[in-house]
C-alpha cells in the first residue's frame, strides 16, 4: 500500500520529498512556496523527478542519520552496496551566519563491491507548465523553461554528464555526488567539498537536536517530530509552514485539496508553543518577530494566514494540466482561506505571547511591542467576540458561533490579564477581568447541550467537534470537571472510529468527511490521559504511532479503513500534537518511578 512513503529533507529555506526508493518527487526552489522543479507527487507522467534506478536484485532500505535531517537510502545486492545521503546544506559559516543555499545534494557513498545504477534526471520547472529543456555544458547540466516565465536549475556531478542524462549504466567504484542548485555555482563543487558540506550539515543538526530534552519514553518519536517541525520553519522571516506540500487530498479522488505552504497563525503558534517548551527559543523569537512585523497598525485585524514572506494576498489558482495525487484534482496553488474570519487566532497568539514572557521574563527584546499587540488584541476581541466566524476547520459556507472560537476569545483575554500582571501594567485589569467572565458565562450558557451531555460544535447545535477537547488544554475547564469528562465520553462515542477520530461528522461544504484528522486523534488521546484513563490513552497512542510511514512521519489525515496516510505532508499539526502526547506519557512514567522509589 502506498503510504506517503517519503522522507523530507530541507534547510529552513526549502524542502524536498524523497521516496523510499530514493526518488526525489517533490521539490520547490528557491523557497518552500516557489514553483516546483520536481512534482511527480502530483502527476506521475509529467511532474518530473530525480531517480536512482537499480535492478530488482537490490534491496532498498531507508533511514535518517540519527538526530539529523540527513536521509540515507541504502542499496544492497549481496556484495555490491552503496548509499545515497540526501540533504540540503545548512550550517554556520565562518561569520557565524547560516549557510543555507537553495540547493539539494545527493552524496553517493560507495560501501563495497561494484554496484551499478542508472539515473533518471527529469526536472520540470514551473509546475511542469510548458517545456523544460536540458543541456550539457562544460561544468554542469542546465535545465530551463521559457513557457510561463524564464527559469533555470543547475546540476553538478562527479559522474559522466552524458551517462547521467541518457540514463546509461554507471558503475560505482568510489564516492561521488550530485548537487542541484537554483543558482550557478561560482566555485566548482568537488566530491571532497560536497562531503564536507554533508559533515557540516550533520553537525548542525546534531547540535540543534542536542538542545531538545531527552525523554525515557518515546524519545525517538519526539526527536524526529521536533526535527520535522524545524524543517517546516522558514528562517528568513520566522514563518512556520503548515506542511511542505500542496494538494495532497484528504480523501483519494475528492476535491479537498489545499495548498499548505503558508503560515497559519493558529498552526504556527501551536508549533511555537511546543518548540519553545522543548528549549528551541530561537524559533519562537523569530516567529514573534514575524507577528510583530505583520501588525504595524494597532487596529489591524490579523489574517488567519500569511505567505512565508509576509504576503497578505494568497490568490488561489488551479493547475489543471496536473492530474493530481492518485488522480485527485484539482491541484491548487494559493489558498482562498486567507480571506476568512476566524476569531480563535487571537487567543492562540496571546497564549504564545504569554508563554514567551513567562519563559524570557521582561528581558525579551520586543517586550514593549508585545504589550502593544496584547492591548490591540484585547481591543479587537472585545469588539468582535460576539460575532460568528468560519471556525478552526474553515467552513466555506455560512458563519457560525463556533465553541472553539469562543473559548479562544476567552483565552485571549485570560492571557492578556496574565501578561498585564507580568509586565505590571494593571491599569486596564478590572475592565479585562469583567470581559473574561462575560465570555466564559456566555460559553457555558450557549455551548453546553443537555441532550448530548457535552459542549457542542457551535451554539445551539447538537453536533460534536474534536476541537472542543482543547477547552481543558487552554485552561478554560478543569480535566476533572464532570462537564469536561462527559464531553470527552460523548466525543469518543460519536466521533471515534476504532480509535481514530473524525473532526466532526456533520456535512460540510464538500459533503460528509470520510477520513480521520490526525491531530484530533492526538487531542482525544491527550484528553483520555487528562481525565485519568491513562492505560486506554496509551493503547490508542501506541496504535496510532504504527500508522506513521516507514520514517515515523505523519501527514494530515488517515484513512479509516486502510490506515493509509492522506493529506498534506509532513503535517506540522500532527507532529506538534504527537510531541505533546508523548511528553505526557513520559512525564507520567517519571512521576511513577519517583513514587516507586519513595515506597522502596
Amino acid at each position: 500500500m502506498d503510504n506517503l512513503d517519503y522522507g523530507i529533507i530541507g534547510n529552513c529555506r526549502s524542502a524536498a520529498l524523497i521516496s523510499k526508493t530514493g526518488s526525489i518527487e517533490w521539490c520547490c526552489l528557491p523557497e518552500f512556496d516557489s514553483s516546483s522543479v520536481f512534482a511527480k507527487l502530483l502527476d506521475e507522467e509529467i511532474g518530473g523527478s530525480f531517480e536512482i534506478k537499480v535492478s530488482d536484485k537490490y534491496t532498498i532500505k531507508q533511514r535518517y542519520k540519527k538526530n539529523t535531517a540527513v536521509l540515507i537510502t541504502r542499496f544492497s545486492d549481496e556484495g555490491n552496496v552503496f548509499e545515497i545521503h540526501d540533504f540540503m546544506p545548512r550550517y554556520h559559516d565562518e561569520d557565524g551566519k547560516y549557510h543555507a543555499p537553495p540547493e539539494l545534494v545527493r552524496f553517493i557513498k560507495h560501501i563495497k563491491g561494484k554496484p551499478v545504477f542508472k539515473v533518471l534526471y527529469n526536472p520540470k520547472l514551473e509546475y511542469a507548465q510548458g517545456e523544460t529543456k536540458t543541456f550539457i555544458k562544460d561544468d554542469f547540466i542546465v535545465s530551463l523553461t521559457k513557457t510561463v516565465k524564464f527559469d533555470t536549475v543547475f546540476l553538478y556531478t562527479s559522474f559522466d554528464k552524458n551517462a547521467v542524462l541518457e540514463g546509461q549504466e554507471i558503475k560505482l567504484t568510489k564516492n561521488g555526488y550530485f548537487l542541484m542548485g537554483y543558482n550557478e555555482k561560482i566555485l566548482q563543487p568537488t566530491t571532497r567539498k560536497v562531503y564536507l558540506d554533508l559533515e557540516r550539515t550533520k553537525v548542525y543538526w546534531l547540535n540543534w537536536t542536542n538542545k531538545t530534552p531527552t525523554y525515557k519514553k518515546y524519545n525517538q518519536q519526539i526527536s524526529r517530530s521536533a526535527i520535522t517541525l524545524k524543517l517546516l520553519s522558514y528562517d528568513k522571516t520566522g514563518a512556520v509552514l503548515a506542511a511542505a506540500t500542496t494538494s495532497l487530498p484528504e480523501t483519494i479522488g475528492e476535491v479537498r485539496n489545499w495548498d499548505y505552504r503558508f503560515c497559519w497563525i493558529r498552526d504556527a503558534s501551536m508549533v511555537i508553543r511546543v518548540m519553545g517548551g522543548l528549549g528551541h527559543k530561537n524559533v519562537a523569537k523569530r516567529y514573534l518577530q514575524f507577528i510583530i512585523d505583520l501588525m504595524p497598525d494597532k487596529d489591524e485585524k490579523l489574517q488567519i494566514m500569511y505567505g512565508i514572506n509576509k504576503e497578505k494576498k494568497l490568490t488561489e489558482e488551479t493547475l489543471d494540466h496536473l492530474s493530481g495525487y492518485k488522480g485527485s484534482k484539482p491541484v491548487r496553488i494559493g489558498n482562498a482561506a486567507y480571506k476568512q474570519k476566524q476569531n480563535d487566532i487571537y487567543g492562540i497568539l496571546m497564549n504564545v505571547i504569554h508563554a514567551q514572557l513567562v519563559e524570557f521574563s521582561i528581558d525579551i527584546d520586543n517586550g514593549e511591542e508585545l504589550w502593544g499587540i496584547t492591548k490591540g488584541i484585547v481591543w479587537i476581541v472585545s469588539r468582535h467576540w460576539r460575532e460568528p466566524d468560519k471556525g478552526i476547520w474553515e467552513f466555506r459556507t455560512e458563519d457560525r458561533h463556533f465553541t472553539f472560537s469562543k473559548v479562544l476569545c476567552w483565552v485571549a483575554i485570560d492571557r492578556a490579564v496574565k501578561v498585564a500582571r507580568i509586565l505590571k501594567k494593571t491599569r486596564k485589569l478590572e475592565k479585562w477581568l469583567i470581559l473574561e467572565k462575560e465570555i466564559k458565562a456566555d460559553i457555558y450558557e450557549n455551548a453546553w447541550n443537555d441532550e448530548v451531555n457535552a459542549f457542542t460544535q457551535s451554539y445551539g447545535s447538537s453536533h460534536l467537534d474534536a476541537s472542543v477537547l482543547l477547552m481543558e488544554s487552554y485552561g478554560f475547564i478543569d480535566a476533572k470537571d464532570p462537564k469536561f469528562v462527559s464531553t470527552v465520553k460523548a466525543i469518543e462515542k460519536d466521533l471515534s472510529n476504532e480509535g481514530l477520530l473524525y473532526r466532526y461528522k456533520n456535512e460540510d461544504d464538500f459533503g460528509l468527511p470520510s477520513s480521520s484528522f490526525t491531530i484530533c486523534t492526538f487531542w482525544f488521546i491527550n484528553s483520555l490521559f487528562k481525565i485519568g484513563e491513562v492505560e486506554k490513552a496509551k493503547e490508542h497512542f501506541e496504535r496510532l504511532l504504527t500508522y506513521s510511514n516507514h520514517l515515523g512521519l505523519f501527514s494530515e489525515d488517515i484513512d479509516f479503513k486502510t490506515k493509509r496516510l492522506l493529506g498534506n505532508f509532513p503535517q506540522a499539526y500532527s507532529h506538534l500534537a504527537l510531541i505533546e502526547c508523548a511528553i505526557n506519557f513520559s512525564t507520567k512514567e517519571t512521576e511513577e518511578r519517583i513514587l516507586e522509589s519513595m515506597r522502596d
